[in-house]
């Protein structure tokens, strides 16, 4: 048994319903804008100027509209066209009926295999990787512009009074070309040469200007084929050639060429173009002058910073200095009491052992000897008398005694006895 799916949202009312499934419509690209060949059956114009027909095949059919001014009708259609459209798929919640609303209507034996060749090109760049490339960025301030497009053209005074606006003076080469009919594209692919010349330092040098730095390529709106030397190979090649960014400005916004798809910019209208590609000066100098006031505001606040970090640094060095000095004056004081404590002691202890040493030398000096009732005997020559073997009878000798000399001679020697 199949099992049955949860409503969620409970019932909806058929209106809301419809306008569900409309929305859902509005918002999948699959559905807006698409391609569409087939037969027109019931070919209806009516006195409010729109148009309602059904586009069939052997397959199936879709009602569809064409609102009053929408687009130029082909005086060729008529039941049984064959025709391709331009159309978005809608629903007309009153009736709940689905039908094409038609942007572009041509018969396939003209817009048709038109069309049939731009999307043969489309795919063979899409096979090329062309489609996928990566894109070249503007220039923040382009210094030299070359414009392709139609030589007093709308579109091209339009441009011009764009720049003179936005950026007076900016240099601009024009290159006017035809921009629909027969010799549109060789036009156009020997101008975008031109530019690709232009954008040469060796060339810019010798015309004493910059190198082309940015090309615009584009025209004013008009009809399909007025705008077919957009989706023509020869021009598409020469806009993937350039070697500089190239912004495509091809008709209004809701005509899509082949030029925009490879251009590194596509631009909605020429206007939007400029407005994309030339920034206004004033709110250039604008923002750069508030960018020298910030940064003149951050250096003062940066040396001010750096003044106080150095007043700070300053003082600490300034009482670090006598810190270290101060500690070390202590220490130093502490070494020296230290040194002086042992130096007394060294000095204490060696004045007692030279006293001792003075004491006993003076017991022993021979003066203290005369003193206790001894006399030194010695020679004349000075030499002390030790024993008898040193005398000789008749010897004249001296006697010290403990207040004076007396000068003695030997009469006799007696030797003692062991």
């Amino acid at each position: 048994m199949t099992e049955r799916a949860e409503v969620t949202t409970g019932p909806l009312a058929v209106g809301q319903f419809v306008s569900m499934v409309k929305r859902t419509l509005a918002h999948e690209p699959m559905f807006q804008r698409q391609a569409i060949r087939g037969e027109v059956s019931q070919w209806k114009p009516y006195p409010s100027g729109h148009t309602y027909f059904t586009l069939r095949d052997d397959d199936g059919q879709l009602s569809a509209v064409i609102w009053k001014g929408r687009c130029a009708i082909h005086p060729s259609i008529k039941e049984g066209t064959e025709v391709v459209v331009t159309a978005s798929l809608d629903v007309y919640v009153k009736r709940g009926n689905i039908q094409l609303i038609v942007e572009r209507i041509e018969p396939v034996n003209t817009l048709g295999a038109m069309e049939e060749a731009k999307r043969m090109l489309i795919q063979r760049l899409r096979q090329e990787g062309e489609l996928d490339r990566a894109r070249m960025a503007l220039p923040f301030i382009p210094k030299h512009i070359a414009i392709v497009t139609g030589a007093g053209s709308a579109a091209l005074a339009d441009m011009q009074r764009l720049i003179d606006n936005r950026w007076p003076g900016l240099r601009r080469t024009v290159i006017g070309v035809l921009v629909q009919g027969d010799r549109a594209v060789e036009e156009i692919v020997r101008a975008l040469a031109l530019t690709r010349r232009l954008s040469q330092p060796e060339v810019a040098t010798q015309r004493g200007e910059p190198p082309v730095d940015l090309v615009i390529v584009g025209r004013g709106g008009g009809s399909p084929q007025d705008l077919w030397a957009f989706n023509m190979e020869p021009v598409v090649r020469a806009v993937l050639a350039s070697p500089v960014p190239v912004v495509s400005a091809v008709g209004h916004e809701s005509d899509l060429l082949v030029s925009d798809l490879v251009a590194d910019v596509r631009a909605s209208t020429p206007s939007n173009a400029i407005e994309r590609s030339v920034p206004i000066r004033a709110e250039l100098e604008q923002w750069m002058d508030d960018l020298d006031e910030r940064l003149d505001h951050a250096t003062r606040r940066t040396f001010r910073d750096a003044r106080v970090r150095l007043t700070s640094l300053h003082a600490r060095l300034k009482v670090a200095p006598l810190a270290g000095i101060n500690a070390e004056k202590r220490l130093l004081m502490a070494h020296k009491a230290k040194l002086n404590r042992i130096t007394e002691g060294i000095f204490a202890r060696e004045r007692t052992r030279l006293s001792g040493l003075e004491a006993a030398l003076h017991s022993i000096h021979p003066q203290r000897v005369l003193e206790r009732g001894y006399a030194m005997t010695q020679t004349q020559d000075g030499t002390v008398i030790t024993n008898t073997g040193m005398l000789a009878v008749g010897q004249q000798f001296n006697l010290h005694f403990v207040d004076g000399t007396a000068e003695a001679a030997v009469t006799e020697i007696h030797i003692k006895e062991e």
